[in-house]
């Protein structure tokens, strides 16, 4: 077992630590971890930049969903000493196809509309896996989540989410021990981009978790956390 060390979890869009409680005793066995609180900025050098300013000061591992993948490749750009490990979950290092900028662009506009309950009730579905859309447990976790951060830090994520860079090119410099992890049936984020990403960082890990959607932490916690203690382990 390697060494305790911190542990750094960066949540996704809209999403709390209550996305990922079930993964953290797999964390917690392992040292501290420090859950991101990333809802105070537009943008993603400086939601990035006050993670870094917040984490442990000794270098640790550093997990990044969705939104959070995001963040944690902006992470590795501002301060790449830092961090000695990286896991990337249902997340991509592309920017996004037109026809999901208007599908965001859309969901904003229901959102100033004053449907934001609705918006997230119609998302619903593409989040999980297609067995789960009718799972009214996953449904109410969900509603939590978004109970901790609300409307306005939705909407400025989607703003920094819009306005990210292009990280394929920065790939190959990442040198840590890293682990890319999504579900099979990840309806926002294609397994190709998946595969795009670990086939581009030398020497990282792809790990594609059956009868999962994109909430991988709330839809197959075992499977995230086996994988999480192998990554651990490198």
């Amino acid at each position: 077992m390697a060494a305790s060390q911190p542990v750094v979890l960066v949540p996704g869009l809209g999403s709390s630590v209550q996305s990922h409680l079930d993964i953290l005793p797999a964390l917690w066995r392992r040292g501290s971890v420090f859950v991101a609180n990333h809802t105070r900025d537009d943008t993603i050098a400086a939601m990035a930049a006050r993670v870094l300013a917040e984490a442990p000061a000794t270098a640790f591992s550093l997990i990044g969903h969705s939104l959070g993948g995001y963040i944690v490749l902006e992470m590795m750009r501002q301060a790449p000493q830092r961090v000695a490990r990286l896991m990337l979950m249902n997340t991509q290092a592309r920017l996004d196809p037109p026809a999901v900028t208007e599908r965001r662009k859309a969901t904003i506009a229901m959102i100033h509309d004053g449907r934001f309950d609705e918006a997230m009730e119609a998302n619903f579905p593409m989040l999980v896996h297609p067995s789960r859309v009718d799972d009214e447990v996953l449904k109410q976790r969900t509603r939590l989540t978004r109970l901790d951060t609300g409307r306005e830090v939705y909407l400025r994520h989607q703003a920094a989410i819009m306005a990210r860079i292009d990280s394929r090119p920065f790939l190959k410099d990442i040198s840590v021990p890293t682990l890319v992890l999504s579900g099979d049936e990840d309806r926002l984020i294609s397994n190709e981009y998946s595969r795009e990403m670990a086939d581009a960082i030398p020497g990282a890990v792809l790990e594609i978790v059956a009868q999962c959607g994109h909430l991988a932490s709330m839809e197959q916690p075992e499977a995230v956390g086996e994988a999480i203690d192998i990554w651990l382990d490198r």
